[in-house]
């Protein structure tokens, strides 16, 4: 089993893969969507999750999706006809850093997936290529909430703490007009989703040829959360202005 059908068995239960909870989401995209009637854009976009609520919630909304995953793509367009938004949808399957438009968007969504581009600033640097002008970035991210191990820096990578992440985008050219730092619930209740709802299905399916392996795959990740990164690591999520310069 690869590594997209891992992580879409993992986020069954919890279908917006970063840790926030819906009210989070709608408040979030409330504050993107701020007359409800713009084009969005999401670099990365899974499924799709942001975009299908960001539709349902604004009838005018018009939005598309980057993603290099065919299944995530599926998954989003099945669910896009499943809620009758379908026609206001339009998905790309194409590296998000070699996405190119013909127009501007409103909102430009990346949300857990900076990875694509090399990391927070390279992210902001893309969605500053498609953004229209007065529009708003939607950016979510890790952060060190206090000095990590060693083995927490292998496992999840190079981040800073939650001022200096922020001090880095001001300085990059942007302004938040809004933020979430995700409580300890719901960086918890992601975790225990994730390896919850990956070790739930090797059991049930036992005869499944990758069942062993995806279960040893959900022990050994809640382990790695529980002993390696719960203390240390938090998630940020941002909605941002371009700053004026004068």
């Amino acid at each position: 089993m690869n590594r997209e059908q891992i992580s879409e068995i993992a986020h069954t239960d919890h279908p917006i893969k970063a840790p926030l909870d819906d009210e989070s989401v709608r408040r979030l995209l409330e504050r993107g969507l701020p007359r409800g009637d713009e084009r969005v854009l999401d670099l990365g976009c899974g499924s799709g999750e942001w975009l299908l609520r960001a539709l349902a919630a604004r009838p005018l909304v018009r939005a598309e999706g980057v993603d290099i995953s065919p299944q995530g793509l599926a998954l989003a367009g099945k669910a896009a006809r499943e809620r009758g938004v379908e026609d206001r949808l339009t998905l790309h399957e194409t590296p998000a850093e070699d996405f190119r438009s013909g127009h501007p968007f409103d909102l430009v969504l990346s949300v857990g997936s900076t990875h694509a581009f090399g990391g927070l600033l390279p992210t902001l640097a893309a969605a500053r290529e498609h953004l229209a002008p007065g529009g708003r970035v939607v950016i979510g991210d890790g952060f060190w909430e206090r000095t990590p191990s060693p083995e927490a820096v292998d496992m999840l990578g190079e981040f800073a703490d939650l001022a200096t992440t922020v001090d880095r985008i001001v300085a990059d050219g942007w302004t938040p007009v809004e933020g979430h730092v995700s409580s300890r619930a719901e960086l918890d209740a992601y975790e225990w989703s994730n390896w919850g709802s990956l070790a739930s299905w090797a059991l049930d399916h036992p005869d499944d040829p990758d069942s062993s392996q995806v279960l040893e795959t959900a022990h050994t990740r809640r382990s790695e959360w529980l002993r390696t990164y719960r203390e240390t690591w938090g998630f940020v999520t941002l909605v941002l202005r371009r700053t004026p310069r004068h």
